[in-house]
């Protein structure tokens, strides 16, 4: 169920690296793949009246696991999506499971 929401990094980068990046944070966080989401958002970034790139950034919803596994997620994530870019922020966004409903059920 992690979802992975990507910005500013290029398609062909995340088309390369997905596979080997599922099998990793797979075995991390102990969820089959099918579970995963991979979501590149191509959006429009301003500054100063002018199109700028996007910053390089990894959203994470997802329910917690606690630091350690979220350190570790991290740590894959930008292992293998930063590459030649100078900065990849990667952001949690904790669900909580009462919120989170899958054909009407809440987990």
């Amino acid at each position: 169920m992690p979802m992975l929401k990507i910005k500013g990094i290029k398609e062909s980068e995340i088309l390369k690296e997905s596979k080997d990046l599922i099998d990793e944070l797979e075995v991390i966080i102990g969820c089959p793949r099918d579970y995963f989401t991979i979501e590149l958002i191509k959006s429009n970034f301003i500054m100063d009246g002018k199109k700028v790139l996007a910053p390089c950034m990894v959203e994470v919803a997802w329910f917690d696991r606690g630091q350690d596994i979220q350190d570790k997620v991290a740590k894959v994530i930008t292992k293998y999506l930063k590459k030649d870019n100078k900065c990849l922020d990667v952001i949690f966004y904790k669900l909580s499971e009462n919120d989170y409903y899958e054909n009407g059920e809440h987990f």
